[in-house]
């Protein structure tokens, strides 16, 4: 457990709380907590579970990762538990837009709850997105035409699937699948979504809900049609968005 004693001192300070009051709520002497947070012992099951039942975090975040890298605006509420999610923010504190390259999807599968890898990614903002928490991922291959191979699109994460109607584009983070992008359907019977491409050469298939980690739901399309192969990557994507942020400047300003 070598997050746990760093994780137990960073979320104590966010909650603004001393040793002692911290060893108040959970029933604890405060020497306990110290020694927690120096690494001189390790808490038992039945402390982890009250660290857990006061941070409102799993116990297995509490232990395999490491939360300094968050603050309180990196957990959220999914159904009835909160769960660890990396959001990276700028000066102002509004909520960035993580960019997730062609090269590194494989690896998002293990590093899309991880602090550290969120805040490796490249960040962008775009100012017509509503309040949330969006990312943007890579198309590959052809099962959504006519969105193309290559394309970003850029999703907001859903934290309740219930919200979503049915026929809403998505992408999906599953253990098997990895990175799709579809039109998922609601299968109460199965309890799976059926995901079914708008290329209509492709067939849809079912998804297990057990076997999905993340949904995230559609809201535009950047096309990197116009960038030069030669530079298809990260840096030309980035400026793509770069442009596309100053052009939307310009016309809030004329309209304005």
């Amino acid at each position: 457990m070598k997050y746990i004693s760093k994780n137990i001192r960073h979320l104590r300070k966010l909650r603004r709380l001393t040793q002692e009051q911290l060893a108040d709520k959970l029933g604890i002497h405060r020497s306990r907590i110290g020694s927690y947070e120096e690494a001189r012992s390790e808490p038992s099951i039945e402390t982890l579970i009250g660290f857990s039942n006061y941070f409102n975090l799993p116990v297995d975040i509490l232990i395999r990762k490491d939360l300094t890298y968050s603050d309180e605006y990196s957990h959220i509420d999914v159904g009835n538990q909160r769960v660890l999610f990396p959001i990276m923010v700028n000066e102002e504190n509004e909520n960035l837009i993580e960019i997730v390259p062609i090269e590194a999807s494989a690896g998002y599968l293990n590093g899309y709850d991880d602090p550290e890898y969120i805040e490796q990614l490249q960040r962008f903002k775009l100012p017509f997105l509503p309040t949330g928490k969006h990312r943007a991922f890579p198309i590959k291959g052809d099962s959504m035409l006519p969105t193309p191979n290559g394309a970003f699109v850029v999703c907001e994460f859903v934290e309740d699937i219930n919200n979503l109607k049915n026929g809403t584009a998505c992408i999906l983070v599953s253990r098997n699948d990895g990175i799709t992008y579809k039109r998922i359907t609601k299968q109460v019977k199965n309890n799976s979504l059926l995901l079914t491409p708008d290329n209509k050469e492709f067939k849809p298939y079912e998804l297990p809900l057990e076997e999905i980690l993340e949904i995230w739901e559609y809201k535009c399309t950047i096309n990197n049609q116009d960038i030069d192969k030669r530079n298809l990557n990260l840096n030309g994507v980035l400026n793509l968005f770069n442009e596309l942020k100053i052009e939307l400047e310009r016309i809030q300003k004329v309209v304005g």
